[in-house]
């Protein structure tokens, strides 16, 4: 389905490739301690080149990446994801298949929440990635078909090392809104007492909300689409640098959208679900009631 979507996009993409690999290709540089002017006169291009490239406002040539690289005295296996990312950065939409274009450990995804300056994210099924305890993160990594054991350390590791965002000071960290079906609480997953006191206990963070959708609540678009996010970045004067993004999993990839229009139909979305949610006290008394229930 989602691969049909794809095939339907118009000639105006998605630039998430494009300004993932110039955010990337500048932190290569800056690693090696190269400046920009120094690496566009050893590239032979003018320094608006190499600035329209680091900020994703261009596409650029593999073998123009695979340059910058040698330049930078990249690894092999950075070599190969920068120099995907520049190949899809010329396609018309853009989705992600876990191993195929991109190399699995590169998780495209973290390096945009990293950047974003507002999360949004709904979930039906799983407690979202920033808010999971390590021990219900092993759950769900075991739901993985083939993982071993020493994988799946490194994705609860990963997982709970994207967390330290929510608590950084520089840049500021991110404002995370988010909406979860309370049908999920109820799940007989192991170490849900310690998830659900986790959960109350985020939701007390300024820069952090948790909203339940009551088992009562009525069913919206979001019944077929199944969890989302929307990734708002920061802005530049009066407009973002990058446009919102939002980001959809599936069980073959994830799908980057962020062209004006699919951007306000999940936002819309986003709307109708606040409106039909508790409050963040009162899904915080919820979250009580059904721990001291269930897992007490």
């Amino acid at each position: 389905m989602k691969q049909g979507r794809m095939i339907l996009m118009s000639e105006v993409g998605s630039t998430v490739p494009r300004r993932e690999l110039g955010r990337l290709l500048r932190q290569t540089r800056e690693q090696a301690g190269i400046g920009l002017e120094a690496a566009a006169s050893d590239l032979e291009w003018s320094r608006a080149k190499m600035y329209r490239i680091e900020s994703g406002q261009t596409p650029v040539r593999s073998l123009d990446v695979e340059q910058m690289c040698r330049m930078y005295g990249t690894s092999a296996e950075m070599t190969e994801v920068l120099t995907s990312l520049a190949k899809e950065s010329k396609s018309k939409g853009w989705y992600h298949a876990y191993g195929e274009v991109i190399p699995r450990w590169f998780e495209l995804y973290v390096g945009l929440e990293a950047a974003a300056s507002r999360i949004r994210t709904y979930e039906h099924a799983l407690v979202p990635g920033l808010l999971q305890t390590p021990e219900y993160a092993a759950q769900v990594v075991r739901t993985r078909p083939n993982v071993s054991d020493g994988e799946a350390a490194k994705l609860v590791e990963l997982r709970v090392e994207r967390q330290r965002l929510l608590t950084r000071r520089r840049p500021a960290a991110p404002t995370l809104d988010v909406l979860i079906e309370e049908a999920l609480l109820h799940r007989s997953v192991a170490g849900m007492a310690a998830q659900i006191d986790k959960l109350m206990r985020v939701s007390e963070d300024p820069n952090v909300s948790i909203r339940v959708l009551p088992l009562n609540g009525r069913l919206s678009q979001v019944a077929v689409s199944g969890g989302f996010v929307i990734l708002d970045f920061p802005t530049n004067g009066a407009r973002s640098a990058e446009p919102t993004t939002v980001y959809n999993e599936g069980l073959s990839g994830a799908l980057y959208l962020d062209r004006i229009e699919e951007v306000r139909a999940y936002a819309e979305v986003w709307n109708t679900l606040t409106d039909q949610a508790l409050s963040v006290d009162e899904s915080r008394k919820l979250m009580q009631r059904i721990k001291e229930r269930h897992y007490e």
